[in-house]
Parts: C-alpha cells; sequence; structure tokens
C-alpha cells in the first residue's frame, strides 16, 4: 500500500512507478459510440505528463509571486486545467482554494456574494480563472483587499517557469475545501496532508482498492467527492480515472453509464439523485451495446440517501450487467477530509425499517413487523473507519460524555486522523463543532449493530406537537405526487411571515413544478397543492400549514446542487419565496451590468489600487 508523507511525494512516486497510466478527460461532446475507437478529443494525460505539466503550473504560481502557505483561488470550469492547477499548487506549497465555476447555478449575483465570501474569507492573494470568467470578478477583487490578481489560466498554461522545490510536511496545509453552505454559509475546512492521506487509505481499503481500478467520475472537482475521491485518491493508489464534465452527465445521463462501460469502470460514486435521474431519463436505446458488469462499486452519498432510488436504478440497469451487490451507500463530510463510514463491500444495500411513532416521538429504535405500513425504511452507510470513532449524543451532552448506546437517535460526533485542524481563521466557529475531543457533524442517527443510520440534520427537525418530524420524510412524499420535480422539494419549520401565527411554527413544504404551465395555472396549481397535501396526510399524519409551488429551477441551492433548506425558510419568512422565478440561466441584462462594473472596478484598481489583473 503506497504510504507518501504529502501529496506532493504522491505526485513524484507515481510518475515513477506508473508512467503509462494516469487521468483522462471526456470532452463536452461526450462518449463516443460504443465499439468505435478512442476519441481523439479525450484528453490523456499519464502521471509522468501530469508530473511534468503540474510543474509548470506551479512554477507559473511561483513567478506570480505566491509561496508556501499562500492561497490561491481556483475556478476553473474544465477538469484538465483543475487538476494540473490544483495539482502545481500543491507541489509549490501554495494552498489552493477550489471555487465552482458560474455554470447555470442561479442567480448570477448571489455567484457573486458567493465567490466575495471566500475569497475574502481564505485571504486568497490570487485567483486563476478562465478568460471569460474573468470579465466578470472585477468587484470580486475590488472587495477582497488581499486578492492582489485575477490571473487567466490561458497565460499559465503558456508558462515555461520552472518549479522551485519546497520543503513540505505532513502537517502543513494541503488545501481548503469550503462547505457547501447548505445549512449556513460557507466555511473553509482546513486538511492537512495528514488528513487527506489517513482519509484515502480508508476510502481505498473500504471499496477494496485493487491494481486494474478505474475510476469513472462526473463529479465537480471542486468539491470533496470528486476531487479526494477520484483525483487525489487514484494518484497516491495509481490506478487511472476517467472524468466527464459534469454538466454532460446532466444533460446526456447515459454518457455516464457509456463511459463506465467504455473504459471497464470498477469505481464510480454519485449522491442519490443522480442515480434516480439515470433511472427515469435514460432510454434502452442510449445503452445499445453497453456492458455495466465490470463495475463493482457503485457509491452512493453527499445527500440523504433513498433505498427506493437504488433498488430501481439497480432493477432498471440489471439487464446491462449491472449487480445489485455492488451498491455501496456512504456517509461523509467536509469536516471529516471525504468519508467517515462505509457500507460492506459487496453486500449491496442494508436497510432497517423501524416502528416511525418511536423514532419521531421518543428517538428510539423499534425494529418494526413486516405488515407495518407506516414503518420508516432507513439504508445503512457501514461501519466506522479503522483509527476513527463514530458515536451518538445527547445534543445538550457538550463534553461527549455519556455516549447514548445503539438504538437510540441523537447527534453523531467523530474522531480521527481524517478530521480536519478546523475552520481557516474561525476560532469560534471550530470551537462551536467540538464537543469535548469529538466533532459536531449536526446530523442526527443511530447506530444499529454497529451500523451507521442517518436520520436527517438536527437544525433542520420540525417540532410540532412535542413530536419530531423529519423534513426528509415529508419531501419523500410530497416527491411522489405527479407532476412534482423529484429531487427539488423543500420541508422545513417557519414562522408566519404575516405575523398572525406567533405561538407556533408552521409546517411548509416548497416544490418545483415539472412544468412551468402547472405554477402559473391557478387551477393546476391548486390541484398539485392539493395531492401534496394529500399525500404527506396520509404518509405521515401530518397536516401542511402551507405548499409554495415554484417554477423549475427556482429553488436556491449549493454549488454541489444541494437544496438550501435554510435559505428557502429565509425567503419564505420575508415573503420572498413566492416570486422566486427559475435561476438556471444568469438574466442577459444583468450579466452586461455586471461586466460594465467589473471592468470598471479593474480599471479603478489599475489606476488608483496597485493591485495587477494579469
Amino acid at each position: 500500500m503506497p504510504s507518501p508523507p504529502t501529496l506532493a511525494h504522491a505526485v513524484e512516486e507515481a510518475a515513477k512507478c506508473a508512467p503509462t497510466i494516469g487521468f483522462r478527460f471526456v470532452p463536452e461532446t461526450g462518449v463516443p459510440a460504443q465499439g468505435g475507437p478512442h476519441d481523439a478529443s479525450e484528453a490523456s494525460f499519464s502521471y509522468t505528463a501530469i508530473e511534468r505539466a503540474s510543474a509548470r503550473y506551479g512554477g507559473a504560481l511561483q513567478a506570480l509571486g505566491l509561496k508556501k502557505g499562500d492561497r490561491v483561488a481556483l475556478i476553473l470550469p474544465t477538469n484538465e486545467d483543475f487538476v494540473l492547477c490544483f495539482i502545481g499548487a500543491i507541489r509549490a506549497g501554495i494552498v489552493p482554494v477550489p471555487i465552482y465555476p458560474p455554470l447555470g447555478l442561479g442567480e448570477f449575483q448571489g455567484y457573486l456574494d458567493n465567490t466575495r465570501h471566500i475569497v475574502h474569507k481564505s485571504g486568497a492573494r490570487a485567483l486563476v480563472t478562465d478568460a471569460k470568467i474573468k470579465r466578470m470578478l472585477g468587484t470580486v477583487q475590488a472587495a477582497c483587499p488581499n486578492l492582489e490578481q485575477v490571473v487567466a489560466v490561458e497565460s499559465v498554461r503558456e508558462s515555461r517557469e520552472p518549479l522551485r522545490g519546497t520543503i513540505l510536511l505532513p502537517s502543513d496545509v494541503a488545501f481548503l475545501q469550503f462547505t457547501s453552505g447548505s445549512t449556513s454559509r460557507p466555511k473553509g475546512v482546513t486538511l492537512t496532508h495528514e488528513n487527506l492521506l489517513a482519509n484515502v487509505r480508508c476510502f481505498m481499503s473500504g471499496i477494496g482498492a485493487k491494481e486494474d481500478d478505474v475510476g469513472v467520475s462526473w463529479l465537480p472537482l471542486y468539491h470533496d467527492m470528486g476531487l479526494i475521491g477520484f483525483v487525489l485518491a487514484p494518484l497516491i493508489y495509481r490506478v487511472p480515472s476517467v472524468f466527464l464534465p459534469p454538466l454532460l452527465f446532466l444533460k446526456r445521463p447515459a454518457s455516464w453509464l457509456r463511459a463506465i462501460s467504455r473504459h471497464k469502470g470498477t469505481v464510480s460514486f454519485a449522491p442519490n439523485f443522480a442515480y434516480a435521474l439515470a433511472q427515469k431519463r435514460i432510454k434502452p436505446h442510449e445503452l445499445e451495446g453497453v456492458d455495466l458488469s465490470s463495475w463493482r462499486v457503485a457509491g452512493c452519498g453527499a445527500e440523504p440517501i433513498r433505498p427506493e432510488t437504488l433498488e430501481a436504478f439497480a432493477a432498471a440497469f440489471s439487464k446491462f450487467g449491472f449487480q445489485a451487490s455492488a451498491l455501496l451507500p456512504s456517509y461523509g463530510m467536509a469536516e471529516s477530509t471525504l468519508a467517515v463510514a462505509f457500507s460492506d463491500l459487496g453486500g449491496g444495500l442494508r436497510t432497517l425499517s423501524v416502528v416511525s411513532d418511536a423514532l419521531w416521538s421518543e428517538g428510539v429504535v423499534k425494529i418494526a413487523s413486516d405488515d407495518d405500513t407506516s414503518a420508516v425504511r432507513l439504508v445503512s452507510c457501514g461501519k466506522r473507519f479503522e483509527s476513527h470513532t463514530i458515536d451518538i449524543f445527547s445534543d445538550d451532552d457538550a463534553l461527549s460524555a455519556s455516549p447514548l448506546g445503539e438504538d437510540r437517535v441523537g447527534e453523531i460526533r467523530i474522531s480521527g486522523p481524517s478530521v480536519m485542524r478546523g475552520y481557516w481563521e474561525d476560532v469560534d466557529k471550530t470551537q462551536q463543532a467540538r464537543a469535548g475531543e469529538l466533532l459536531r457533524t449536526g446530523d442526527l442517527g443511530f447506530l444499529h449493530e454497529g451500523r451507521l443510520y442517518i436520520c436527517g440534520r438536527s437544525k433542520e427537525v420540525v417540532i410540532l406537537n412535542g413530536r419530531n418530524y423529519y423534513p426528509q420524510d415529508m419531501e419523500w412524499e410530497a416527491a411522489r405526487v405527479p407532476g412534482v420535480r423529484k429531487g427539488n422539494v423543500i420541508a422545513f419549520g417557519a414562522r408566519d411571515p404575516r405575523g398572525t401565527e406567533r405561538d407556533r411554527e408552521r409546517v411548509v413544504v416548497a416544490f418545483e413544478a415539472q412544468d412551468p404551465a402547472m405554477v402559473m395555472d391557478p387551477a393546476l396549481a391548486q390541484a398539485l397543492i392539493t395531492a401534496i397535501r394529500a399525500a404527506v396526510q396520509s404518509g405521515m399524519g401530518l397536516t401542511l400549514d402551507d405548499v409554495v409551488p415554484l417554477t423549475p429551477g427556482a429553488l436556491p441551492k449549493t454549488s454541489s446542487g444541494k437544496l438550501q433548506r435554510a435559505k428557502t425558510r429565509e425567503l419564505y419568512e420575508t415573503g420572498e419565496l413566492h416570486d422566486r422565478r427559475g435561476g438556471k440561466e444568469p438574466n442577459r441584462v444583468d450579466l452586461v451590468k455586471e461586466a460594465a462594473k467589473s471592468q470598471l472596478s479593474y480599471f479603478k484598481l489599475a489606476v488608483l489600487g496597485g493591485r495587477k489583473k494579469s
């Protein structure tokens, strides 16, 4: 098992020990027809080539005046540039800060606000992006005093500056991973080389890594599952990876399965929504000649896992060689580098049916009888990693002194070498995240026979008449109504925006309709609202106070596509939610205005501020 002391050493060792394998990047045009030759437009980098190219990128960053410990923000839409610049920065001892690019992710002003927050919080001295995005970032530089340069990656690519040697230690900060912001403003998780290497060892042990493994991923590289799971782990273990552009999967989900078949992929992970999207949208004729029998690890994590989703996926694609035993539900979080627990390799989906009343009202796990139609079915995320701990505690146990034991619902808390050093330059939030020697995850769950089951987020539970209701269960019931976009429903408790009901929390469901006409037509909208109320009442015995229909794309989401429950609640309480429109594409007029403001900011900085915009 490889054990390099730092990621920089891992790059150099991979170049020597595995010079003929590396990374392959599928283009935006997609995966070639099954059985044909490899598409010449697929960029391919052996680990030797990655070592050489990343050295050029690292040398270019050093030539900008960046030194060990400085932060560089990366907003790079193409996978090749991102991988080479990220690795180059790490080899130079410069701390990369990945930020998602503005690609159909909602209102552009909101994107700029988030980018300003991350750049300012990280103290980045430079930001590398492409020429097109750079034109829009003048106001970001103007608002961030430490940001000296906004650099076009095109000039970094052409650089021939040599990489100057830098002494790196396992305890050095490797990079900052800002949280997705689904429950609060993004926080900078500080990860050292030690953290990363410890988690990668656990991750690769959990999937039973083999020499002939091939990773296939469409996951964004600016978030932990895509970056650590499919760039850093394969690099350290010297196995090849194939990368698809994330938007290619979203536009054509069949491209994911075609790539697995074409490259004989053995390991691929995705969130629950991706398995649902693939099962719903992929037509049999799109998979002609596809063979998924090589896929031995089909990981699922990053968001609540629904057993029905994975079972439907396995059934739909078994005819193409997919084996249900490959399913590997998992649990993880950025604060523990990537992964916290994996289910049993080769064991497929393991579920537990529990009595709903006992779970919701008492926080106690009681196994349901086979004929209990109201039972709650939960997915096992497996057991803890070696050298790590997972325990369940009451929320008010500030020192983590008394674990609740098995079959009791409480906050999941963890410890081990994968757990972050803290939030970047934020002592208060770091202290708030600790409970004694353990890290608070903010997630509710329980242990049963040593296996972890997730119930929801502690701050998101809706309490009504002394009983706890998990929003994910309301969302599941609502999403089953025809006309509702699956995966685009948010349930939450909120204050009455009119202020007339002050003595209790209202229970609200906001959802996106599949067709905008279903929201614009009052009769169609009312029919959907009525159906959702009935579904939640029937499934959970809960009466909703309000149901808010929205057009596709209107619900706020994070950079990784997670729904923002806290933001949705805020919009509801201020009366703004009903007026939200789909935000998949920024308004053209707004873009022109922002471009003009950006260029004016660059001009002022160049003339008055003395800062660069290379």
